[in-house]
């Protein structure tokens, strides 16, 4: 049988590419957290957005019900007052 032994002796050029490979994955990890925080703030001012368009939604929302009440009532009026058949001119 034949012993296996490990060669203890590094070259140059393979740890120099180790090194790169390890500053490579530490930069993509970096850039990916600056990624996701920036994501994260989108989202936060996406979802502040939203909010207040529902605030503005639920204002035009209350307005019409108002509007449509008003109109409603006007219309109930509308025949009591005898427009369009000529008297008032």
């Amino acid at each position: 049988m034949k012993n296996w032994r490990f060669i203890k002796q590094i070259d140059i050029s393979v740890l120099i590419q180790l090194v790169f490979l390890a500053s490579l994955i530490v930069g993509t990890w970096v850039n990916l957290q600056n990624q996701l925080l920036l994501l994260r703030s989108d989202i936060n001012r996406l979802l502040e957005s939203q909010k207040q368009f529902q605030q503005q939604v639920e204002h035009l929302n209350t307005a019409s019900v108002g509007y449509e009440y008003r109109l409603r009532a006007i219309e109930k009026r509308l025949p009591d007052a005898d427009i369009g058949n000529g008297s008032g001119m």
